[in-house]
């Protein structure tokens, strides 16, 4: 499994490297590090600048040291969530910023790991998490949390038409046994969801994995956050994989140009290529959205 997720392309690569990359001699930072595949990138971009990366995971960094490692001296990795840049910053005086970068997605490591419980694909603990240190997971919400709570997570962090069938079919099961693997919960749903061009529970998989890890409250605080360290001139990145995340983004940079703080960078969406895509399936709903600093009020 090593060698197939340390293989992995990240998205939008080159669109990235384009538009955020400005200064070989500046700061930047990589919010949200999984791999070390965009830093990768960052990093090879630069000559007496530095990065610093933030990811939750702790067996993403390992992952990520070890594909770094030839660049020595240029970064430094840190176990955090992204919304607390700005005071890891500070304290580091790793500032001002000429670029950030922020990839909302999932990485390949969670989803092909049945350990870590984010995929109904092969059979897993209930987890979800992307930090151990994260006290709640899936298993709690599915075997503790009221039938209404459920059923308002997967509406409104799943988009789910069915969310309140399938929440009052685990508040049956789980009063028989309770629903302790991915695989038993993907076939709960299976049972009151038909099948169509997505597995029946994809979009409860992906609520549940938000409100574990309270990923769209993370996303206005750690971009105003960032923003905030950016220099006159410097550039923020984001990628976004669903339309509830990309809301927020989208909204939040409409707002801070409106407010003459910002300016887009290219296209205000961008989009993978087709061919792209086509290499790699999970780029398909993928979004970019580059701005700019234009002053420091």
């Amino acid at each position: 499994m090593g060698s197939e997720i340390y293989s992995h392309k990240p998205v939008m690569e080159e669109e990235i490297c384009q538009l955020l990359l400005t200064d070989p001699d500046g700061l930047y930072i990589d919010g949200t590090v999984g791999l070390g595949g965009h830093s990768s990138k960052i990093l090879g971009f630069l000559k007496g600048g530095k990065l610093l990366g933030f990811d939750q995971d702790s067996d993403a960094l390992l992952y990520a040291e070890k594909k770094l490692s030839s660049f020595k001296d240029k970064f430094t990795l840190i176990q955090a969530n992204f919304k607390d840049a700005k005071s890891l910053l500070e304290e580091r005086n790793f500032l001002p910023l000429t670029g950030v970068l922020l990839d909302l997605g999932v990485s390949s490591l969670q989803l092909d790991n049945p350990l870590k419980g984010f995929s109904f694909k092969n059979d897993g603990p209930l987890d979800m998490r992307f930090s151990q240190k994260n006290p709640l997971t899936a298993a709690i919400i599915i075997n503790r949390w009221p039938e209404e709570q459920i059923c308002q997570i997967l509406a409104e962090y799943g988009e789910e038409i069915r969310a309140r069938k399938i929440a009052k079919q685990i508040v049956h099961e789980r009063k028989i046994k309770p629903i302790e693997t991915t695989g038993s919960l993907a076939a709960i749903i299976s049972r009151v969801a038909p099948h169509g061009k997505i597995h029946p529970a994809t979009r409860s998989f992906m609520a549940l994995r938000i409100a574990v890890n309270g990923e769209l409250d993370n996303i206005d605080p750690g971009i105003r956050g960032c923003f905030s360290c950016l220099k006159t001139g410097g550039r923020i990145a984001i990628l976004t994989f669903h339309s509830l995340e990309d809301r927020i983004v989208k909204n939040l940079f409409q707002s801070l140009v409106s407010e003459g703080k910002a300016r887009f960078i290219g296209e205000k969406q961008a989009r993978p290529s087709d061919e792209e895509i086509q290499n790699n399936p999970r780029a398909r709903s993928a979004r970019l959205r580059v701005m700019e600093k234009t002053n420091e009020n």
